[in-house]
């Protein structure tokens, strides 16, 4: 078999397995930067998974690059601003049907930022005005309980966090730690209030998009609440 015949399948960032797919497909997803140095990769041929810079047929698309990923930003030339790179944004999975012109007029009305490791995004009670999405790195959500830390979640590239201050501009529910160095992107309440007036076009599907996410953790966390009374009751019987 040719190493163009050849199926690969991805694990995507949202713990779905997508393929298979034949080596162009597969380049093209790298090009894009949905598949990112760090992707976990499965060639048929050879029957095993292995990270995407590691994979044989696409180390030449890697090289020169650090190990963890693919850069999230890019300067023109010394000293030149430093930017977004747009396909950085298909990392994040409400963005993964969008358009290049879509995602270079979805970054102006957001903003990049790097995060040092330990450091403090959000903090529980206080208010705020941004939603985030992770482009590298990874966060853990906590809330502390007689001065014990207790982990909600841990939030990697592709998931997103704080939307309902976005609108609501209330409390935050819960800390934001960085465990690493991270990459985030801010939308702000003045952002998105931009997004709605001057490309409304762009703010029908982003809306669409986190209420389908929303919805999907509202789902799991009734059956989450399910689950746990019913446990409770059958134990007391």
């Amino acid at each position: 078999m040719s190493a163009d015949e050849t199926a690969f399948k991805i694990w995507g960032v949202d713990n779905v397995v997508y393929g298979p797919v034949e080596l162009p497909t597969l380049v093209g997803w790298v090009k894009e930067e949905r598949v990112i140095a760090a992707t976990w990769v499965y060639s048929e041929q050879h029957d095993s998974w292995k990270k995407a810079r590691q994979v044989p047929e696409l180390q030449m698309f890697f090289s020169g690059r650090p190990a963890g990923a693919a850069p999230v930003l890019q300067t023109a030339a010394p000293g030149a601003a430093v930017k977004l790179r747009p396909g950085a944004l298909r990392r994040v999975k409400i963005f993964a049907d969008f358009s290049d012109a879509q995602l270079e007029r979805m970054i102006e009305f957001m903003e990049t930022q790097p995060i040092q490791q330990w450091t403090e995004i959000v903090k529980q009670g206080q208010h705020g005005d941004s939603m985030y999405f992770v482009l590298e790195g990874e966060l853990r959500v906590r809330i502390m309980i007689g001065g014990k830390e207790t982990i909600l979640v841990t939030l990697g590239p592709g998931e997103f966090f704080g939307e309902i201050s976005l609108f609501d501009q209330g409390p935050r529910s819960a800390d934001v730690i960085a465990n690493m160095n991270s990459v985030l992107l801010k939308l702000s309440a003045g952002g998105f209030l931009n997004l709605l007036q001057k490309a409304p076009e762009l703010a029908a599907p982003f809306l669409c998009a986190v209420a389908k996410t929303l919805t999907a953790r509202i789902r799991a966390d009734n059956k989450r609440y399910h689950d746990s009374v019913h446990f409770a009751r059958t134990a007391g019987q």
